[in-house]
């Protein structure tokens, strides 16, 4: 089949490029599972926007980039907090509705590294359902959509992106051709054991992008989330930054304040600063949220999912543990999402801004995804790139027969390539996650989805060796410090001209 614009994935940045390229252009949306089921749809603590009186974008720009660890691009990020303001208004015209106080004005809470409240919030915690099912509702009568459909591989002709290779539920492939592609299939959460991120985010895009030819980079950066429910294996779930910009506080097992004497901002520090304390901890930390009144009116979705696992929340405790959240790198884009690769856009959380530097600032996310949605789906409309039809006969994707099983490879995240990094940890995980032997053709999605962790997997580990210091979500034990020569720098991912499958002539990581 062909289209105008192929988007992949339906989170909040792929579902917003669709509903405004919907509107000249057509467009047909693929999702490896249901319409919107994404990390956008779980995200709870809301979306940062300067919108009252008493702030400024300057202001939600140093917060960014105190946060980022002095790593983003900063021509992007004052793009982004300046387009804050009037993209709410934006989502709001489209009919998302943020919650109001008594007196009908909006609610703005305060979340980590945030100098002054400016989070929006809906539904108390439930941000992202609303701004998914009103995109949803836009997009699914103006777009040709398939759902349980994988994108295997991107179509390539001389250097430029023309489309996807496309498998079905049963395995069948297909072509779908198109003038322009966006990747936004979100980040590599699941390659760890311990997750906010939904099941369906296994840095598929990533991997794609790089057997492409894309450029990729700041790999190494994944934030941890400090703050998950402390339940065994998949029983746990993301408790919103938001709790503690309410007031919740972190205690040890003998109650004592965890954060006191590490960081001027306590429970608001940086994600990655909390984290690792909480890592730290040999025994149980508790986030407190006895002094938060009508707890259940203001979190009904973290209060519902407690219930379902036991805690008693009348006892004003709730056990935590910091889990993967959020990659801060990906395929390098421009300010339209363009990247390396002609024909080949890249939005949210697959994508790498800058915008969010080493450590990401809470809500900026969503803010991220529409913002530069907005910039892409303007660019392309004033583009008229040609498709080219794309015909293959049976292709099929090459995966490696000899692999770590998924379970196998989330240990080995977990331990060498975690909250706390080195480089004897490193190379061991890496000896680990390099695939090697006979390749085989990809039978299933489940295939090609176990081939897309593993090679995100190395790129990542590979990506941490080469940075020998400790900045935002990076923490290396033998390099504790900031080192001047690697502010701004980046390292650079790309693979050589068909040389993937072999790996004799591996990525080269570069600074740029």
């Amino acid at each position: 089949m062909d289209t105008e614009v192929l988007v992949i994935g339906s989170g909040l940045a792929g579902l917003m490029a669709a509903d405004l390229l919907s509107a000249e252009k057509n467009v047909t949306i693929i999702t490896k599972s249901a319409l919107g089921k994404s990390n956008s749809r779980l995200a709870q603590g809301g979306i940062a926007a300067v919108t009252t009186s008493d702030d400024r974008w300057t202001h939600h720009f140093f917060d960014t980039i105190r946060a980022g660890g002095f790593h983003n691009n900063e021509e992007l990020t004052e793009l982004l907090v300046r387009k804050g303001p009037q993209q709410i208004q934006q989502l709001i015209e489209m009919g998302v509705r943020f919650d109001r106080n008594a007196n009908g004005q909006y609610e703005r809470c305060m979340e980590g590294a945030h100098s002054v409240p400016r989070i929006l919030h809906s539904g108390g915690d439930a941000t992202g359902k609303e701004l998914v099912n009103t995109l949803i509702s836009r997009v699914k009568d103006r777009c040709t959509i398939l759902e349980n459909h994988l994108a295997a591989d991107l179509l390539i002709k001389e250097n430029e992106c023309y489309g996807a290779l496309v498998m079905n539920e049963t395995g069948e492939t297909f072509t779908v051709s198109a003038a322009y592609t966006i990747l936004a299939t979100g980040g590599a959460g699941q390659l760890y054991s311990v997750t906010s991120n939904d099941s369906s985010v296994t840095g598929d895009g990533i991997a794609m992008a790089y057997r492409a030819g894309a450029i990729l980079s700041d790999l190494e950066f994944m934030q941890f989330h400090p703050t998950m429910f402390a339940g065994a294996g998949s029983n746990s779930f993301l408790i919103s930054e938001a709790v503690r910009g309410e007031g919740g506080m972190l205690l040890t097992r003998d109650g004592e304040r965890l954060m006191e004497g590490i960081h001027d901002q306590l429970e608001l520090a940086p994600r990655d600063v909390v984290a690792r304390e909480i890592a730290k901890e040999e025994s149980v930390v508790y986030l407190d949220i006895s002094m938060i009144k009508r707890f259940h009116k203001r979190f009904p979705t973290i209060a519902k999912r407690c219930y379902q696992y036991g805690v008693d929340l009348d006892s004003g405790r709730i056990p935590v543990k910091a889990g993967a959240h959020f990659l801060m790198g990906g395929v390098v884009t421009d300010r339209y999402g363009r990247t390396s690769i002609p024909g080949l856009f890249a939005l949210g959380e697959v994508a790498n801004t800058g915008v969010h530097g080493a450590n990401r600032l809470a809500s900026n996310s969503l803010l991220e995804g529409v913002v530069f949605a907005n910039e892409s789906a303007r660019w392309i409309m004033q583009s008229d790139r040609k498709w080219i039809p794309y015909f293959t006969e049976n292709k099929r994707m090459k995966v490696s027969e000899y692999r770590l099983s998924i379970d196998r490879l989330r240990e080995v995240m977990d331990r060498h390539v975690g909250i706390s990094r080195s480089n004897e940890g490193l190379t061991t995980g890496i000896s680990q996650l390099e695939w090697r032997g006979k390749f085989i053709e990809a039978d299933t999605k489940e295939d090609v989805v176990h081939f897309n962790m593993l090679q995100t997997a190395w790129l990542m580990s590979t990506s941490a060796i080469m940075r020998t210091e400790s900045r935002g979500g990076h923490f290396r034990e033998d390099y504790p410090y900031q080192k001047q020569r690697f502010k701004q720098k980046r390292i650079i991912r790309r693979i050589s001209q068909d040389d993937w499958i072999e790996t004799e002539e591996r990525s080269r990581a570069i600074f740029h």
